[in-house]
């Protein structure tokens, strides 16, 4: 009895142990710093991806819908630009969540009884994310970190919404990628408040962006004439897009994304102007005197270096490939207009003056993967 009693113990101890491992491989790593965390986060999915996602029919292929964005957040990270890694891995949970929901979900695409239930499922798990976020003591943060992470919660809602909107005008089926896209932008949103970057410099006063919004929104407005609104049609919509999500996001007070998604706005405008030849010799050493101002300054300007990243990475490949004409274009459009409309945006702003006019809003909705 004695020795079966301790073969007991010597089990229970192994099945402890099994467990505690189980336990600490499953819990985010607190004590890596975010780099780290990207870095495993991208190698994850990445080996996700190798191992097999069911496309649903009508779909492209998985890796060519997310493979350019993971290489491009690997490279992104290798170059020291954390940033921008980032910003390419959002879009890439937003793909993968929606195209699981479809292949997983199908009994949700039997019948619109079957979709509702799984849609009132997804916006109770939704919408207390998203009071997560908004309740969440950012303090600690980096402004670029809290901007990605409110432009995805921001981005959730509007994706759960429309995908009901496609299950009752098509079919159930029609829906489920976007209920797939909302979680997975939800979930990138807390991957951004997981990470482990505290911020070390000064707090950025952030505030309404609406000011600024509206009056970038007017100018878009006036630059949409012929030929202009044909020819660049395209760039139009992408413009457009950015401004409508950062007053949504700004009306939920979702500063950071606000201002985000209004530099973003502030790039995609400046691109509507025909080609000039870029300064190449110029443009480099004022990239540089950027980020040497920008890390000088002692304060929070990590949205503004997302941006500078880009720059960098555009006239700097990961594969040593040679600039294109378009990527010195969109350096030198955030150097010379996004940067000072970023110092502008910090200042306190215009109060905003609200016409009588009627105005009207259109909202383009495309299938995902056209």
């Amino acid at each position: 009895m004695p020795a079966r009693r301790g073969r007991r113990r010597a089990a229970y101890r192994l099945w402890l142990q099994g467990a505690a491992v189980l336990v600490f491989l499953s819990m985010p790593a607190a004590g890596q710093d975010a780099a780290t965390q990207i870095k495993t986060e991208i190698d994850r999915i990445q080996q996700s991806v190798k191992g097999g996602i069911v496309n649903p029919p009508g779909f492209p292929d998985v890796t060519s819908m997310v493979g350019g964005q993971l290489k491009a957040a690997s490279a992104a990270l290798r170059a020291g630009r954390l940033y921008l890694s980032l910003e390419h891995l959002a879009p890439v949970f937003d793909v993968l969540h929606g195209l699981r929901t479809v292949s997983e979900k199908t009994e949700a695409a039997k019948s619109q009884p079957a979709f509702e239930s799984e849609w009132g499922k997804t916006s109770v798990e939704l919408t207390a994310l998203e009071k997560k976020t908004r309740a969440r003591n950012w303090d600690n943060s980096q402004a670029a970190i809290r901007a990605l992470a409110e432009t995805a919660q921001g981005k959730a809602i509007p994706l759960l919404d429309g995908g009901r909107g496609f299950a009752t005008a098509i079919a159930p089926q029609a829906g489920l990628f976007y209920l797939g896209q909302a979680q997975g932008e939800a979930e990138f949103a807390q991957f951004c408040e997981d990470l482990n970057l505290p911020r070390k410099t000064a707090p950025l006063a952030l505030r309404s962006m609406l000011p600024v919004l509206a009056s970038l929104q007017e100018k878009t407005n006036a630059a949409f004439q012929p030929p202009r609104s044909v020819d660049l049609h395209p760039k139009f919509i992408v413009l457009n897009s950015a401004l409508k999500l950062g007053e949504e996001l700004d009306a939920e007070k979702f500063y950071a994304g606000a201002l985000y998604q209004y530099l973003d706005a502030v790039e995609q405008y400046g691109l509507l102007d025909a080609p000039t030849a870029a300064q190449q010799s110029e443009l480099q050493p004022a990239i540089a005197a950027a980020r040497k101002e920008l890390e000088a300054t002692g304060r929070d300007d990590s949205i503004a270096l997302l941006f500078l990243e880009r720059a960098e990475s555009q006239i700097a490949h990961a594969d040593g490939s040679a600039p294109s004409q378009d990527d010195w274009r969109s350096a030198k459009v955030i150097v010379d207009q996004v940067l000072p409309a970023y110092f502008a945006a910090l200042e306190a702003p215009a109060p905003l003056e609200r016409t009588a006019a009627r105005r009207v809003e259109i909202t383009l909705v495309r299938w995902p993967h056209t």
